[in-house]
């Protein structure tokens, strides 16, 4: 009984370890693909754009003094 206990488990513990190398595999392919790229740029670019908007306007002084003669 014991003997078989210990083969199930050995069977879940290859089936696991099989299927976490077959995920990092395939996450690592995706990661490397152009589309992976392109998607994480129009995330991070259309997050910037969206804060720019609001924090452009805090930043520009309200005027600025005279120029300075040379």
């Amino acid at each position: 009984m014991f003997n078989k206990i210990c083969q199930v488990a050995s069977l879940l513990s290859l089936l696991l370890s099989g299927s976490m190398a077959a995920f990092g595999y395939v996450a690592i392919q995706y990661m490397k693909s152009p589309e992976f790229e392109r998607d994480l740029k129009n995330k991070i670019m259309g997050d910037l754009k969206d804060k720019m908007v609001d924090e452009i306007p805090k930043q520009l002084p309200k005027f600025s003094g005279p120029s300075i003669p040379m």
